[in-house]
C-alpha cells in the first residue's frame, strides 16, 4: 500500500499504455511529468536539427536520428526521456525491438531545445540522467540565449556561442554544425 499523500510510482509499461490527452509527457523516477507543447521556434530548430543529422548520418550508414523518441533511460524506479532529437550508433539500434518498446538505453547523443518555459533545474536533470544512462554527448541548445551547452559530464558543460561549431566529436567524427546556422530565424 502507498503511503498516504503519494502517488504510486509507474512503471515504463504502465507510461506506455497510458491514453493520449494532447500534451507530451516523460517519466522521471516513476513520476508523470508533463510538458508544455512547445512553440513554433523550438519546432523550427528541431527540425533544421534532424535534418543536418539525418544528412549526415543515413549516407554514412552511422544509425538512427530520433525526434521525441522513448528512451528506458533507468528501472525501479523508471526512467524514460523524450531528448528532441537523439542519435543511436547502427549497432545499439533494433528496428523490431524499437516497434514493440522504448529503445533500453541511453541515445549516443540526446539533444534538448530550450523553451521559455524550461526551468534549468529541469534541464539539469534531464542531462544527469542521459550522461547516467550511458549517453557519450549531450547538447543543450538555447535559443534565447543563442548558446549551446556541450556535456561529456554533468559539471563541466562547454558553452558555444552564436559564432561558434558544434562538433559530433567521437560520436558522429566529421559533423560540425555553425550553431549560427543552426539558429537562424
Amino acid at each position: 500500500m502507498e503511503p498516504t499523500g503519494q502517488a504510486r510510482r509507474l512503471t515504463a509499461e504502465e507510461y506506455a499504455l497510458l491514453p493520449e490527452d494532447g500534451e507530451q509527457h516523460e517519466l522521471q523516477a516513476g513520476t508523470l511529468i508533463a510538458e508544455p507543447q512547445p512553440f513554433p521556434r523550438h519546432a523550427q530548430i528541431q527540425a533544421r536539427l534532424a535534418r543536418i543529422l539525418v544528412d549526415f548520418v543515413e549516407p554514412r550508414a552511422l544509425g538512427v536520428v530520433l525526434t521525441q523518441g522513448g528512451f528506458l533511460l533507468s528501472r525501479h524506479p523508471d526512467t524514460v526521456r523524450a531528448p528532441d532529437v537523439a542519435f543511436v550508433r547502427r549497432d545499439r539500434f533494433d528496428a523490431d525491438e524499437a516497434e514493440r518498446s522504448f529503445f533500453r538505453g541511453a541515445p549516443d547523443l540526446a539533444i534538448e531545445i530550450l523553451s521559455p518555459t524550461n526551468r534549468p533545474g529541469e534541464t539539469h536533470a534531464k542531462v544527469a540522467d542521459y550522461l547516467a544512462a550511458g549517453s557519450k554527448l549531450v547538447w543543450v541548445i538555447d535559443p534565447a540565449h543563442e548558446v549551446v551547452s556541450v556535456y561529456r559530464s554533468l559539471l563541466a558543460p562547454r558553452c558555444i556561442g552564436a559564432d561558434g561549431v558544434i562538433q559530433g566529436d567521437d560520436v558522429l567524427p566529421g559533423l560540425s554544425i555553425s550553431v549560427a546556422t543552426l539558429l537562424e530565424r
